[in-house]
């Protein structure tokens, strides 16, 4: 008789009655519903709960569980209890409360780990939070224009220099292609050129480092030991090294929004040179992680609906000729911060594809246990400790909201030839109705300058090259990131584009 027939009460079998025991122990100490808090949904699997259904899909759980339970309930998910509430309706309420519901204290716990930096504890360094988000102020208004200026001139250099031989047809892949283009431009236009003569060999190194890191960023955001994942801990300390003072120093005409971090960063003795490093690779990844694939949907959708790329076209086009600008690569444009405003079938497309393909989970954490007041009287009991979750996307597909919201119409966002920002559900205005880049203090502060950078993308893209599809085939969503921002294509497809005439 072998192990795997020993009979109950030998080595095999206390080992079953051990594991019996703890999954008995377990399912025991599951939290119980008390008055005043939500539905409670348990699942039955201890410690992961609901976690592989939820990871699974999403947006269908929520909506099944919507159905059951109403527009408020708990789910026990990897050991945190997260209270959705899916009323957009109440978004407010949940926004508003940012003493009781915090988020930057679950955020910089998050990244530290991601990213290998120390934890922004106020003890350690103080006012070293509150310093770095002062900074982002060089992402708004006339700096913004700054960046901005060189986030054009970036990308048309790098166009001409990957495109500009394309007088006849010329193949690639959309991703890798969206990938390439805005990687390089991002990376220049932050942090500044590298002199050497193989410079774009250099950031293509460190594009291909970043892509293999970015793969690993799901299951580290799920708290899963970097250990666990292969290679990533070794590619991410070499992402990192990139950032140190001796490299970065090297790199001509970066941006004041770096430079004024690494003037706050220079202040704190207890930050080394490798934690300063990595919080310069998590700010690279801030701004291009979700950047890029939204990129690479807008293109995409634009190229499989060719009434939208005809009117976006147009547009650009008359904007051209009536600032008296020459098209092609051999010439520069320049835009306005007004130009880009008023391309509103640009920012219409944009702003579809993005609602198609976002999957954020906006987080708060309870601070205390404290009843939440929400619209019509309602109060829900919140334990400390315990997540509140918004999920947008639930939202975006509502059909409520949006008639046939698994359709593509890049006019969408368009009424009466204005930007349209009245909608409604129940006959009610919507003060939240897209919501790509979060909420209230969660809300992405370099928003303006990634639409600016999409926008701008578009812009020389469709100017310059026709372009269209090479391959008929669909693309869906990769639903592995789902509550982490933009979610991935699933496979990438191949476009052609040459020089216009």
């Amino acid at each position: 008789m072998g192990p795997d027939t020993l009979p109950l009460g030998t080595y095999g079998g206390a080992a079953a009655a051990a594991a019996l025991l703890l999954w008995a122990v377990c399912v025991l100490c599951r939290r119980r519903r008390k008055t005043g808090e939500p539905p409670l949904i348990n699942g039955w699997i201890p410690y992961l709960g609901k976690a592989l259904i939820f990871r699974k899909d999403a947006y269908k759980f929520l909506l099944d569980q919507q159905k059951k339970f109403g527009d408020i309930f708990t789910v026990h998910i990897a050991g945190r209890y997260i209270t959705f509430i899916m009323d957009p309706f109440q978004y407010v309420y949940v926004i508003r409360n940012s003493k009781q519901l915090e988020f930057h204290e679950f955020a910089n716990k998050m990244a530290s780990k991601t990213f290998d930096y120390p934890a922004l504890s106020k003890g350690k360094f103080p006012e070293l939070k509150e310093n770095l988000h002062r900074i982002y102020q060089y992402l708004q208004g006339k700096p913004l224009d700054i960046i901005s200026d060189h986030m054009m001139k970036n990308l048309q250099d790098i166009f001409e220099w990957k495109c500009s031989q394309a007088t006849d047809w010329e193949t690639e892949k959309m991703y890798k292609f969206c990938c390439s283009v805005m990687f390089e431009a991002s990376f220049v236009t932050l942090y500044g050129r590298v002199p050497a003569a193989d410079g774009h060999k250099v950031i293509s190194e460190i594009r291909d480092k970043f892509i293999k890191f970015d793969a690993s960023f799901p299951y580290l955001a799920a708290n899963i030991p970097i250990e666990l994942l292969g290679a990533t801990k070794k590619v991410r300390k070499e992402l990192i090294h990139h950032f140190l003072l001796q490299n970065m120093t090297k790199w001509l005409g970066g941006s004041k929004v770096v430079q004024a971090r690494q003037d706050i960063f220079e202040k704190y003795e207890l930050l080394g040179d490798y934690d300063k490093a990595a919080h310069h690779f998590a700010f690279l990844w801030a701004s291009v992680g979700n950047t890029i694939p939204a990129t690479f949907w807008a293109m995409y959708y634009l190229l499989r609906h060719p009434e939208a790329l005809a009117a976006v076209r147009d547009e650009i086009d008359h904007l051209l000729q009536s600032t008296g600008q020459e098209r092609g690569p051999t010439y520069n444009i320049h835009l306005t911060r007004e130009q880009l405003d008023n391309l509103v079938y640009l920012e219409s497309a944009l702003n579809e594809s993005l609602r198609m393909c976002s999957s954020s989970m906006n987080i708060r954490i309870s601070q205390e246990d404290f009843v939440l007041k929400l619209e019509g009287n309602q109060e829900v009991v919140l334990r400390k400790g315990d997540w509140i979750a918004l999920y947008p996307q639930i939202l975006h597909m509502d059909p409520e909201v949006y008639e046939d919201p698994k359709e593509y119409k890049f006019d969408r966002y368009i009424e009466n030839g204005k930007k349209k920002t009245t909608f409604y559900k129940a006959g009610r205005k919507l003060k939240y109705f897209l919501m790509p880049f979060g909420s209230g203090i969660s809300m992405c502060p370099g928003r303006f300058l990634a639409m600016n950078e999409m926008k701008m993308f578009l812009f020389i893209l469709l100017s310059h090259f026709d372009v269209e599809l090479a391959e008929n085939k669909a693309v869906r969503l990769d639903n592995s990131r789902m509550g982490l921002g933009i979610l991935l294509p699933d496979v990438d497809i191949a476009f052609r584009y040459k020089l216009r005439s």
